[in-house]
């Protein structure tokens, strides 16, 4: 369905929600390295909840590799930059979502290097600095989901 992918992530328990998210909603998870932890750490492990059996994750040393192995639609990146919100696009099966990591976010000259189309933000009381990474992730997967009416959910 659509490719998730978290760039250099920190933080377990946020990657591990991101796996049983990907899992519960047919997406697959790209982790771009290095990671901020090891991929058997226990506390990934509880808050996926071996989840990672039920969806493809893959691994990349870094982006320049992601982009030649993964065979995506379009890419969209999600920054607190974006002058876009996340739900002003059309998304299709096979889009890559792309996410920074939790406490720098997308690296500046990551994001400009990509069409300002491509580079999307979720909207946020003003002040606010930012979201947690694994609602972030779930909020844009459920709206790419939902405009393609749910297909092969129940």
């Amino acid at each position: 369905m659509f490719h998730i992918i978290l760039h250099e992530p920190e933080i377990p328990p946020n990657t591990g929600n991101i796996i049983r998210l990907a899992a519960n909603t047919g997406c697959s998870l790209h982790l771009v390295e290095p990671l901020g932890f090891e991929m058997d750490e226990k506390r990934l492990r509880r808050a996926g909840l071996d989840y990672a059996e039920w969806t493809r994750v893959e691994r990349y040393p870094d982006l320049e590799s992601l982009h030649r192995q993964l065979d995506y639609r379009q890419l969209h990146a999600f920054s607190t930059r974006g002058r876009q919100h996340h739900c002003s696009v059309t998304y299709q099966p096979g889009d890559a979502l792309l996410f920074g990591p939790e406490t720098r976010g997308l690296p500046r000259e990551l994001l400009a290097s990509l069409p300002e189309e491509a580079v999307l933000r979720l909207p946020m009381q003003p002040g606010s600095r930012s979201m947690n990474l694994s609602n972030c992730v779930a909020v844009v997967v459920y709206e790419a989901w939902r405009q393609q009416g749910f297909a092969g959910g129940r």
